[in-house]
């Protein structure tokens, strides 16, 4: 535990002593601010126009109409973001020169990755929490329904965690940060839009591609449902890449 927490602190350390850290979490909030903004003036603008018909008036309401559309924006974010996160998880250390050494070291696979994983999720936890302020805004103004918001965030940190989890297994693979975060973002892309080929598939193959798909898992979370097989799903995801992590260090371990 002692070396673990050793190897969680000097990450964490290095993401909020260098820029990278401030970058990640400022271009985040700037850009969901932005679609919060935007939607929930929309969404402004649809109320202004209900008062005038009371059928349409009866499909407005908070959650559907801003928090939803607002995550699912927040989701493709990080897409883009998480990667510049992860990147050099291990790359940077294969990179220096210090790979080699800390495989020396009488520190465990599991403590490495787990240090390292945590510290990448743990900024992302603060980047989530950040957007907290934008339901509580709702709550001041108006009366949104609070649990599709709150299962609606577990959703979002679920996936986060599963993109982190990509990009250390491919932070772990190369040496070259760009390389890593490309490939990170390529596979991430995939499970998230694997889904839209479902349509175009037969029976089998069309419910394979949905079971595979980060939106589709996410989708239950927006609408306030917390299905064990969504939790499952993103928790397996994580935990198999997290698995490919750990056998790619000891891979290089062997090697050395």
């Amino acid at each position: 535990m002692r070396k673990f927490l050793a190897i969680y602190s000097r990450e964490l350390r290095y993401y909020f002593r260098s820029i990278t850290a401030y970058a990640v979490i400022s271009i985040f909030l700037v850009l969901s601010g932005y679609f919060f903004f935007s939607i929930f003036r929309f969404y402004n603008v649809l109320s202004l126009q209900a008062i005038k018909n009371n059928d349409f008036s009866g499909n407005l309401n908070l959650v559907d109409g801003v928090m939803r559309p607002v995550m699912g924006n927040i989701s493709v974010i990080l897409l883009i973001l998480l990667p510049l996160l992860t990147m050099r998880l291990i790359a940077e250390e294969k990179k220096q020169g210090t790979f080699e050494l800390l495989l020396t070291l009488p520190v465990s696979d599991p403590a490495v990755v787990a240090g390292k994983y945590l510290s990448a999720l743990t900024v992302y936890a603060v980047m989530l929490a950040a957007t907290l302020l934008y339901p509580v805004l709702l709550m001041v103004f108006a009366d949104p329904e609070i649990p599709p918001v709150l299962s609606g965030y577990l959703g979002l940190f679920l996936m986060g965690a599963s993109f982190i989890a990509i990009g250390t297994f491919f932070s772990s693979l190369t040496s070259n940060q760009l390389i890593a975060g490309v490939s990170t973002f390529g596979v991430s892309l995939l499970f998230l839009i694997i889904g839209w080929a479902a349509p175009l598939a037969g029976p089998v193959m069309s419910a394979v591609l949905s079971e595979l798909s980060f939106l589709v898992h996410f989708e239950s979370f927006s609408k306030g449902v917390i299905d064990t097989k969504d939790i499952t799903y993103y928790l397996f995801l994580t935990g198999f890449f997290i698995f490919l992590t750990l056998r790619s260090l000891e891979s290089a371990r062997w090697r050395s």
